[in-house]
């Protein structure tokens, strides 16, 4: 693939996209899904951590309140971890925040008991190289951590019909999604790991209305910033029309507000 595609322009046009708006306001709605998988993980005290395409750093966080320090947050976007070093410095928690790419992660091997990542390296486009990482810097007998988001779950849905607005990715790419099913991750992973298990699990995500959900994520979601953008004054109604709709059949909530389910696939795997 890395023969055919530009994975230095795409991971560059990535890096506009998710440094577009405020992507940390987003990250408030899965704080949840951290701390699940910190909990999973059972990290503790003095275990080194990291967490790979940590944002604003929800994983980060979560990990370094169980090992008390001892963890490092990695990501492309500077103005992510700055707000990450800002909330770390709120709780007065001990974390390294790193510039750097889920396919070029800039440390050792072996250097971590566990590596995690939330809904981050599942969108690196060099799928196979990203998987190697998180081996690479993992420790014989270390857990790897993930969440992603699920391909047939609402979440995907959204991706889907944006994609129809922005401008498409370039042919051979694999979708994102692929990193929730379980299948895949096996495939990915290989022989690198001795042990792995997969849950599909549900993030709840409540709004007032289709209307405040959309507005919300205009505002900070880089992804649906960038669709309007494309679309422009001619589609920008279209597109509106089309996500409001998407939602109002997802939502949960009935007449009480709008409620999205989204369901993710949690992955704990042992390395080898």
């Amino acid at each position: 693939m890395s023969d055919t595609v530009d994975l230095s322009a795409v991971r560059q046009a990535q890096q506009g996209t998710w440094s577009d708006g405020d992507f940390a306001m987003v990250a408030n709605l899965i704080v949840i899904v951290a701390e699940e998988l910190a909990e999973a993980l059972e990290i503790v005290p003095d275990e080194r951590v990291l967490d790979v395409a940590c944002g604003s750093g929800n994983g980060a966080i979560a990990a370094a309140r169980r090992a008390w320090g001892s963890t490092i947050g990695v990501d492309f976007v500077p103005k992510l971890l700055e707000r990450g070093r800002e909330r770390a410095a709120a709780e007065r928690l001990e974390i390294e925040f790193v510039e750097g790419a889920a396919a070029e992660l800039p440390f050792g091997e072996g250097e971590f008991d566990v590596v995690m990542s939330i809904f981050g390296v599942m969108f690196e486009p060099d799928q196979e190289r990203a998987a190697a990482e998180l081996l690479r810097v993992c420790k014989p007998g270390g857990r790897i951590g993930l969440a992603s988001w699920v391909p047939d779950g609402p979440v995907s849905e959204m991706f889907a019909t944006l994609t129809k607005y922005a401008p498409p990715p370039p042919p051979g790419l694999k979708p994102p999604v692929l990193w929730g099913t379980e299948e895949r991750v096996r495939e990915l992973l290989g022989d690198g790991i001795s042990d792995l298990r997969a849950e599909r699990v549900k993030s709840r995500q409540a709004f007032r209305s289709a209307a405040h959900y959309l507005d919300f994520f205009r505002s900070y979601f880089g992804p649906i910033k960038k669709a309007f953008e494309a679309a422009g004054p001619e589609r920008e109604d279209e597109l509106a029309a089309t996500l409001t709709d998407h939602l109002e059949r997802s939502s949960v909530g009935g007449d009480r507000g709008m409620v999205l389910e989204a369901e993710y696939l949690r992955v704990i795997a042992t390395r080898a």
